[in-house]
């Protein structure tokens, strides 16, 4: 299992329909481009604290 370590926060506003813009900056970083997809999972600690963590699932091939 990996282990990782927090490099930077940011903020992010949630919009109508739940819908979260992730900054440009930590797109560029992260190779984030549209039509990538991302995966989601809510965690939850022992004492109901919860949160979301998202990656990128393996990229897609290019459409030709």
């Amino acid at each position: 299992m990996a282990i990782y370590r927090t490099r930077y926060y940011s903020e992010v506003s949630v919009g109508v329909g739940g819908r979260i813009t992730i900054p440009q900056d930590m797109r560029d970083d992260l190779g984030i481009e549209e039509g990538d997809i991302l995966t989601v999972r809510v965690e939850e600690s022992p004492n109901g604290t919860r949160q979301m963590v998202i990656w990128r699932s393996n990229q897609q091939p290019e459409e030709e």
